[in-house]
């Protein structure tokens, strides 16, 4: 729910003053699957906060962004599909995320 609110003020102070009593059509996120968010968790959040704002029945589009690791042993990058970070090339341990814990507002869209 503090994720949702947080979106619903960014959106909010997103709109310009000259614009004022216009309604957020929709707001884009990029949410890494390392973010510990859960989608269909915060659009019923998001909903629910957004209710009797200019961001009512603003659609929440949300971008998943995958887990990409690279080995720092020997190079090799990939993208993760378990919570299992070795390397499946070198079997090494020595792994950095490069992707995978976004979690952006990256566009918001006003009605004209």
């Amino acid at each position: 729910m503090g994720i949702a609110m947080q979106i619903a003020e960014i959106a909010a102070a997103a709109i310009p003053a000259d614009m004022a009593g216009k309604r957020v059509e929709r707001v884009r996120l990029r949410v890494g699957r390392l973010s510990a968010v859960v989608p269909a968790s915060l659009r019923f959040c998001f909903d629910v906060v957004a209710r009797d704002t200019p961001l009512a029945n603003a659609v929440l589009d949300i971008e998943e962004i995958p887990v990409t690791a690279v080995c720092d042993d020997c190079g090799h990058q990939w993208t993760a599909d378990q919570p299992h970070f070795i390397c499946p090339r070198c079997n090494g341990g020595a792994v950095r995320i490069l992707s995978g814990r976004e979690l952006e507002v990256t566009a918001i869209e006003i009605e004209e």
